[in-house]
């Protein structure tokens, strides 16, 4: 006879056995994600830490980080020595052997050099795109939290903010190169032949021309900032939220405007909240192809974005190199070879690193900050 404490305690047998075995169900599925998790991450360790690392001192391929992207030449010398050298040093050595000294010549784009382009790219565009982002969008949440008034129409917009963060890339992609590529309007001398709509505001020879800003990394990073807004809004509103409303009220009670209460006693313990939002939208941000290839990606660039320039703000109008289309040329456009996997394989393996950095940086901010501010 079962007592009804046992009953309490320890359930029926037929409800133990239903227990551990739901219990083992899930955990299964769980670890089964873990191992899945462990073998792409080892996948690419394995093939793409002998790109970055060497067996010498410094025991890190610097060229790899710090040199150009060019393309691979594969031959045999005279001698049957195998040689793989990027297109600067190959060029070197036609000139001192010949062409005559050359054997089973191959050559391989995109694959000799260094990814010190992409890398950079990677990162202004990260920078940018986050900066943009977290100012429309921390404005944005601001206004949703602490001044709009419960009704259907912001209740619509919250909607609309959620269903926001569902839209594929690729349609971001078409979107920020139909309106920052083509047609957001721009101050100029000299409206182009393709502008929408030109006039002029009497001020010099100025015309407001509606042309775009081409491709270039301001067209891109705005539209991978309006792919992240919905993020960053959300996260934002929560970490508003979750502010005492007994912050509000004494600031209030003291005199202080709701601006001045907003900007001394509610951002500042929201702002580990709103940089959580910034690390999730780091990752997005810097893995992202689609709408960058349509913005602001080149595959090939002789030059970083600020070399040549005459005036630093130029490089907003510049095209970039990116990781991901990096990687996305690599893997796709290129005929597959050990010598393209092992390029695709190490800027695959230097994305992750750069994008962990990226990550530990804001979340050693994150902690910095929640430990200052408490309540």
């Amino acid at each position: 006879m079962i007592t009804e404490e046992q009953l309490i305690r320890k359930g029926t047998p037929k409800g133990r056995r239903l227990d551990l075995l739901t219990r083992a169900l899930l955990s299964g599925i769980t670890y089964s994600i873990v191992v899945v998790a462990l073998l792409l991450f080892g996948k690419i360790v394995v093939d793409g830490a002998p790109t970055l690392f060497t067996t010498k001192a410094p025991f890190i391929n610097i060229s790899f980080l710090t040199d150009k992207n060019e393309t691979l030449h594969v031959f045999d010398d005279s001698s049957g020595k195998l040689h793989q050298l990027p297109a600067s040093k190959y060029n070197e050595y036609l000139t001192t052997h010949g062409e005559d000294a050359i054997y089973n010549h191959q050559s391989f784009s995109y694959s000799g050099g260094g990814i010190v382009g992409p890398i950079v790219g990677t990162v202004l565009l990260t920078i940018g795109a986050i900066l943009i982002a977290l100012f429309f969008g921390v404005s944005a949440a601001i206004y949703l939290s602490e001044y709009s008034k419960q009704s259907p129409f912001i209740h619509a917009v919250r909607l609309a903010i959620l269903n926001l963060a569902g839209v594929p890339s690729i349609v971001f992609g078409l979107f920020g190169f139909s309106v920052f590529v083509l047609a957001v309007p721009v101050i100029t001398l000299d409206p182009s032949s393709r502008t929408l709509l030109s006039f002029p505001i009497f001020i010099g020879d100025y015309f407001v021309s509606f042309q775009g800003w081409n491709s270039s990394l301001m067209a891109g990073c705005a539209t991978l900032a309006c792919m992240i807004l919905p993020v960053i809004i959300t996260a934002s509103e929560e970490s508003l939220k979750a502010v005492p409303q007994g912050f509000r009220d004494a600031s209030l009670a003291m005199g202080a405007t709701r601006w001045q209460t907003i900007r001394k006693c509610v951002l500042p313990y929201a702002l580990p909240g709103i940089l959580t939002s910034s690390l999730l939208a780091i990752t997005r941000v810097a893995g992202e192809t689609a709408p960058i290839m349509f913005t602001a990606a080149v595959a090939a660039k002789d030059d970083l974005p600020w070399e040549g320039l005459s005036n630093p703000f130029d490089i907003l109008s510049s095209q970039v190199q990116a990781l991901p289309y990096h990687i996305y040329t690599l893997a796709a456009r290129i005929p597959n070879s050990e010598f393209t996997q092992r390029a695709q394989y190490g800027s695959v393996f230097v994305f992750l690193l750069l994008v962990a950095f990226m990550s530990f940086g804001s979340m050693i901010l994150r902690a910095k900050l929640r430990s200052r501010l408490k309540w």
